[in-house]
């Protein structure tokens, strides 16, 4: 096995390392302070060719794989978790969607817009009711003669209320169960949608997050994707993809952490001496490092089968568990050496404490990962 990256994965690394330091970094604080998400950020990133990875040049896109994808991930989120998350929405979820079961007219009208950020993207799965238990949504798209219907709420969904454009999953026949469940490519500026933004969250600040409502929105017959009743499991291979690069958001979390901690441990004295020649900061900062390159390591393996090819759900979900929470114990550790000072939004670990807690939630919970995970290796179904 060959753990080099490319030289042109080195580059877009390098690239991404260089625009999070000098284009996100210097605002970041005020961004934080007024909840302020810059859509000109985003555009800036699809302009680099950051949201390329995935698609054929064909559409825009560069194929330059899942790896370099995540490696760029990880850099923007090691300066901010909350603009890790477009690589998600701009390119994880609706393209791979789009170019394995889409229409080719689908694909030439929307992945172009999304890998240019014209559009801003989103994908809706949750509900009000409906999280963990995909199959329990409530949302309804009933078949007309010429459309259909779509009705329902959508909760905790990234990207609203300033996305434009979505794969939503609804019941075409729900007494299929989860056989019923279709998937269909929304204009989230349609008459009867509604987006309303979530102001009360933890962290992930400058993400935007909402709720929808579709209230008789008149879905066209084309805007189906797939088969009826291919909802459930376009969503899992969607949910293969989306949990690879909240891994990768989550070591970014993870290195700042261990980065930071390392440089107040050097600064920072205590007893006439730097913190860090204590043997109990030695052995904190010893354990952050061992567990962000084991967590490393995982998600860039995951996402480098997943290049060949290889529908691989045990492999990501070993990795978004492990990343994850990674990610909150460094986040923790790195608040303990930082002291009064990790409590203050002075420093940005209490940011990434904060930001953290969101990977053990989103994409399917930690508790989910390690349900895939048994189910795998006792062969259950």
């Amino acid at each position: 096995m060959d753990f080099l990256l490319s030289e042109e994965q080195k580059a877009m690394q390098e690239m991404a390392k260089n625009f999070a330091e000098k284009k996100i970094a210097p605002t970041m604080e005020e961004d934080e302070k007024h909840h302020h998400f810059r859509r000109e950020i985003v555009k800036e990133m699809a302009n680099l060719g950051f949201f390329s990875c995935l698609a054929p040049e064909k559409y825009g896109g560069t194929e330059t794989g899942y790896l370099t994808a995540t490696v760029m991930t990880e850099e923007i989120a090691r300066v901010s978790p909350s603009y890790g998350l477009p690589f998600n929405l701009q390119m994880n979820s609706i393209q791979p969607v789009l170019l394995n079961f889409g229409t080719e007219e689908q694909r030439e009208r929307w992945i172009p817009k999304l890998i240019n950020a014209d559009l801003l993207g989103c994908f809706a799965i949750t509900e009000p009711n409906s999280g963990s238990d995909v199959a329990s949504m409530k949302s309804v798209a009933e078949e007309k003669e010429d459309c259909f219907i779509l009705n329902g709420t959508k909760m905790w969904i990234s990207g609203v209320p300033v996305a434009e454009i979505g794969i939503v999953y609804a019941y075409t026949d729900r007494s299929l169960k989860h056989r019923g469940i279709s998937a269909f490519i929304v204009d989230m500026k349609a008459p009867g949608v509604t987006q309303k933004a979530i102001e009360t969250k933890l962290g992930l600040f400058c993400a935007p997050t909402g709720e929808i409502v579709f209230d008789n929105v008149k879905l066209p017959k084309d805007s189906l994707v797939g088969q009826k009743g291919d909802g459930f499991k376009i969503c899992m291979f969607m949910l293969d993809n989306t949990r690879l690069s909240c891994a990768a958001r989550a070591v970014g979390v993870a290195r700042a952490c261990k980065e930071h901690s390392i440089r107040y441990a050097n600064e920072r004295e205590q007893f006439g001496q730097p913190i860090a020649n204590f043997q109990m900061i030695q052995e904190q900062i010893a354990e952050m490092y061992v567990e962000e390159e084991a967590a490393r390591l995982l998600v860039y393996r995951a996402a480098w089968n997943r290049d060949r090819g290889q529908r691989n759900t045990l492999e990501i979900s070993c990795a978004k568990y492990f990343a994850a929470e990674v990610a909150v114990r460094a986040a923790n550790t790195a608040v303990k050496i930082f002291g009064s000072y990790g409590f203050s939004s002075e420093y940005p670990v209490e940011r990434f404490y904060r930001d953290a807690k969101s990977y053990q939630i989103v994409e399917g919970t930690s508790n989910i990962q390690k349900m895939i995970i048994a189910r795998n290796v006792l062969g259950l179904k």
